[in-house]
């Protein structure tokens, strides 16, 4: 509904082009400002690299100022991107803020590349000699943007510094997202084992033992993502946000349970219980790979020390479920 009154590129007079200009660079200018901000505590360079192109935004924001004073007077229009069908629009910071620094420095380059292209395109659909000059004045602009991107990386991002970040980004990506998720996982995944197959071996009722394994599974991700949450604002030891954390804990505690409570859907207790082993040995040797991978832990102790605590833990549910 709202597309309705949106104004066509061609139907924008040149001081309105103007103005559409002028909004959209000091948008850009406070877009790369929150990306500097976001990034400063922990990538510095790069947020160097964001100031700078916020202030070459603001110093073009500045020309274009003084060539509609110059050509139309002091009262610029109020026209933004969104009011105007087909231009480029710019996703809300909020959407690019849990995006990895790669991303975020893509996601600068398209903007610029973007605003370049709308530029040239525009250009093709006047006839008229000074907005063709004006559009392609603001085009040649945008790509040195992209030019200006280049030499401040150069500047501010040599190798060390981008190695530095490198390594900065995958500790913080470890510590939010790897080491929760990894914990829920192990808890998931072992804790359950004693409630499912005891209940498996006492009953041999699938649907009962589903059921237990069910709630078990649910309850328990439900209970570490809150404590994980809980237990650190990660302000001072730096694990990053506490709701990110209490959610890959809590989603893999209960991804890990499921994971040998589902094959109890089977009728079939023998065929049930055949699956939902082979489930937990997946389950543990995933366990073993990511601690490999990411924590750095020597394959083959990883896979003693889940291997060992898995099956101390089946054993006991088997044992009692058996009694």
């Amino acid at each position: 509904m709202f597309s309705i009154y949106r104004r066509r590129i061609d139907d924008l007079s040149e001081q309105e082009i103007l103005a559409l200009a002028i909004s959209s660079e000091e948008d850009d200018a406070r877009i790369y400002r929150s990306y500097a901000a976001r990034l400063r505590d922990d990538y510095p360079d790069t947020a160097r690299v964001f100031d700078g192109m916020a202030a070459e935004e603001d110093g073009h924001r500045g020309q274009l100022i003084a060539l509609h004073q110059k050509r139309f007077g002091e009262v610029i229009p109020l026209i933004r991107r969104e009011h105007v069908a087909g231009y480029y629009a710019r996703r809300p910071v909020w959407l690019v803020e849990n995006l990895s620094l790669e991303r975020i420095r893509e996601e600068a380059q398209a903007m610029e590349q973007d605003a370049e292209r709308y530029y040239r395109e525009a250009a093709k659909r006047v006839s008229d000699a000074g907005t063709r000059k004006l559009l392609g004045d603001l085009a040649a602009a945008e790509a040195g943007h992209g030019h200006t991107a280049e030499r401040l990386a150069v500047e501010h991002l040599g190798p060390d510094a981008r190695e530095a970040e490198g390594r900065a980004e995958k500790r913080q990506f470890v510590l939010t997202w790897v080491q929760p998720g990894l914990a829920g996982l192990m808890d998931g995944s072992v804790s359950t084992l004693a409630p499912i197959f005891a209940t498996a071996f006492a009953t041999q009722d699938t649907w009962t033992t589903f059921l237990v394994g069910l709630a078990a599974s649910v309850g328990a991700g439900i209970s570490m993502g809150f404590t994980e949450a809980a237990s650190d604002d990660g302000a001072l030891s730096g694990r990053g946000s506490p709701v990110k954390r209490g959610i890959a804990s809590g989603v893999m505690t209960a991804v890990g349970g499921l994971g040998h409570a589902l094959p109890y859907l089977i009728p079939h207790f023998w065929t049930a219980t055949t699956v939902a082993l082979i489930v937990v040995f997946i389950e543990l040797w995933a366990i073993a790979r990511i601690q490999n991978r990411f924590m750095e832990t020597p394959f083959w102790r990883a896979t003693f020390q889940v291997v060992l605590g898995g099956a101390l833990v089946f054993a006991a549910g088997a044992l009692i479920g058996s009694g």
